[in-house]
């Protein structure tokens, strides 16, 4: 009869030798590493390691325990890495700086672009982050804001990324992923979306909603209990406002702040229509200058993989061995590369933090690209 008590002591006496034979491992991993920074060779073989743990594999018997062996050593000589990384960031090889600290950001005299028009939520969240007087211009599109920063026209663009209740702007996120811009703050505002009328509109008189897609799903809960009304999307909410006015039709109502109805000489006829009481919305502001101000604490970066398993997860663990704080996560789709995923990230840190140097360095190695969006 098996003792389980015996099989204990034994399973205790093997992970001792285990973890004896790794700490021997790790030194002979120091060693190599040692190796590479005298030679400037790279820490990530990819063939070398292929061709290993195939070796390994085969040493293993069983299909159970082949896939566990496999899998063993792919975390070990993961781990191994991340020891080399730290090495050479303690031996102060620097990888090329991509961002430049600065001690603030320059916001005198500045040009600042918003999608929309005056009374949006866009020029609320700018009107908040640059509280002196600036110099600001509104766009038809964000891509439009995008070009405007690009050629020089403005210094920043103020675009909003996401929403506690309808979730990202998938459009900014594409859209950082393909221009050159760094974001370099964030502000977050909590709109209060109200019903806007003529002045002489009832709730009685409305048969069309317009307003911008978000603000519509944001109040979604309100809008479904009048099912005989029309939903017509625009492209922000202070238009919405000013088509109401413009076009002069009392059937006509729009989602907007109050502030939009206040510029436009509207009526309210209906007030808290979100259902998420707590609903925000978050907008970052975006730099042509890669610059970062020296207690900036957040970052944000994005990463492509080869369509594989486990990638995700070691790319992740790159932050999670650093101790770093990971707080949002979201995947887009590589246009061109069907199901193959972009990821952005976001964790807490400073690009001059040693875990945040180690965290970069291994992700930038090990992904297919890697750029960092911002840290602010």
């Amino acid at each position: 009869m098996i003792d389980l008590q015996e099989c204990r002591n034994e399973i205790d006496k093997i992970d001792s030798d285990i973890i004896r034979l790794f700490e021997q491992r790790m030194k002979v991993c120091e060693d190599v590493a040692e190796y590479k920074i005298r030679t400037g060779k790279k820490v990530l073989d990819p063939e070398r390691e292929r061709q290993k743990l195939e070796v390994l594999r085969g040493k293993a018997h069983g299909e159970f325990n082949q896939l566990g062996a496999q899998e063993l050593f792919q975390q070990i000589m993961a781990i191994s890495r991340k020891r080399q990384y730290q090495l050479l960031t303690e031996h102060g090889i620097e990888d090329d700086e991509k961002l430049e600290m600065v001690d603030a950001l320059p916001l005198k005299d500045v040009r600042v672009v918003f999608q929309g028009v005056e009374g949006a939520y866009s020029y609320a969240a700018m009107r908040e982050y640059f509280q002196d007087d600036i110099e600001s211009f509104h766009v038809k599109t964000w891509r439009d804001a995008m070009e405007a920063v690009v050629e020089g026209r403005a210094d920043y663009a103020v675009l909003p990324i996401e929403n506690t209740t309808a979730g990202i702007v998938a459009d900014i996120y594409d859209l950082l992923t393909e221009y050159e811009l760094s974001i370099v703050g964030e502000q977050i505002i909590r709109p209060e979306h109200v019903l806007l009328g003529l002045p002489d509109a009832e709730l009685e008189d409305i048969r069309q909603v317009c307003s911008h897609p978000q603000a519509l799903s944001q109040c979604g809960k309100y809008l479904e209990s009048h099912p005989d009304w029309k939903k017509k999307e625009m492209e922000n909410t202070a238009g919405s406002a000013k088509k109401i006015k413009e076009d002069n039709d009392k059937t006509q109502a729009a989602i907007a702040s109050r502030q939009a109805g206040e510029l436009y000489g509207l009526k309210i006829l209906a007030e808290n229509i979100c259902y998420n009481g707590q609903n925000a919305t978050r907008f970052v502001i975006v730099s042509k200058k890669p610059i970062y101000v020296k207690d900036a604490h957040k970052i944000s970066i994005f990463f492509e993989l080869h369509h594989e398993s486990g990638t995700l997860y070691n790319m992740l663990s790159h932050i999670i061995y650093n101790g770093l704080n990971m707080t949002k996560i979201e995947s887009r789709p590589i246009t061109g590369k069907n199901w193959q995923y972009r990821f952005f990230v976001d964790f807490e840190g400073n690009l001059k933090d040693s875990a945040v140097k180690n965290a970069l360095r291994g992700i930038e190695a090990e992904a297919d690209r890697m750029r960092i969006l911002g840290n602010y």
